[in-house]
């Protein structure tokens, strides 16, 4: 079966800043996130087996068996990437209406993914992209794998809706799509009408939002055969320290 897929407008390596500066988000293709993170697409890649070994979310206030999750927080300076004490992901429901005010404790992300040179090379050069659009002494990064499947027949990537993170930047980078139909990506102001949809497809492409500017979402998928499931990997840069629980946030 032939799925077709709105492909969306390419931000080449060199325009980059200027045009998340002008419109508020880009879409960049894997060849040019391999460029401006100093890496190989064939090493970024190589990654995506550790989305092959993902609990499930227990999280799903739907009830739904669909997602699967680990998650990791780091702070960069400069050069400087350090990962911090394992910690609960946790959103204002200012931000996440169905999730938030909660502390979620997902499973850490695997240690032989972290420690690799090119997940480091990703997260460094991202946070490099980002600081010559806004000036920091501290990136607080939080990363997150995600697979949403079709075990329930649909598989929703965004069910809280569409949304903000309450970051300053968010990087959502699609991994892969096998056997689905569905998932497209919508972007839009948050105080305007502007707006995209398209669809994702490419292995390790990547849309980068100003979290303060757009609000965006993800379409429902649904199984083209037997089964299906999309992976993703979401980046989130923020300058003002985490978004932690009144309670605290780490073990």
């Amino acid at each position: 079966m032939t799925i077709s897929t709105l492909s969306p407008p390419l931000t080449p390596a060199k325009e980059l800043v200027q045009s998340l500066r002008t419109n508020g988000y880009v879409v960049v293709s894997a060849e040019t996130v391999a460029e401006i993170t100093k890496t190989s697409l064939s090493d970024l890649l190589a990654l995506n087996v550790f989305w092959n070994d993902l609990p499930r979310d227990p999280y799903l206030k739907d009830g739904g068996r669909y997602r699967y999750r680990r998650h990791a927080s780091y702070e960069i300076k400069g050069d400087a990437l350090v990962a911090v004490p394992h910690r609960a992901h946790w959103q204002s429901v200012d931000y996440n209406a169905l999730h938030g005010g909660i502390e979620r404790w997902f499973e850490p992300m695997q240690a032989p993914l972290t420690s690799s040179p090119a997940w480091k090379s990703l997260l460094l050069g991202m946070a490099h992209v980002l600081s010559s659009l806004k000036p920091v002494n501290t990136w607080f990064v939080e990363a997150h794998e995600f697979r949403i499947d079709t075990t329930d027949g649909i598989g929703r990537p965004t069910p809280e809706g569409a949304h903000r993170d309450g970051h300053d930047f968010v990087a959502v980078f699609i991994l892969d799509r096998v056997g689905i139909k569905g998932g497209e990506t919508r972007v839009f102001e948050a105080n305007g009408s502007a707006g995209l949809r398209f669809t994702l497809s490419q292995p390790w492409s990547l849309l980068l939002m100003n979290d303060e500017r757009m609000i965006h979402e993800s379409t429902p998928i649904q199984p083209v055969g037997a089964h299906g499931h999309r992976d993703t990997l979401v980046l989130t840069y923020r300058s003002n320290g985490f978004q932690d629980s009144p309670n605290g946030g780490q073990q």
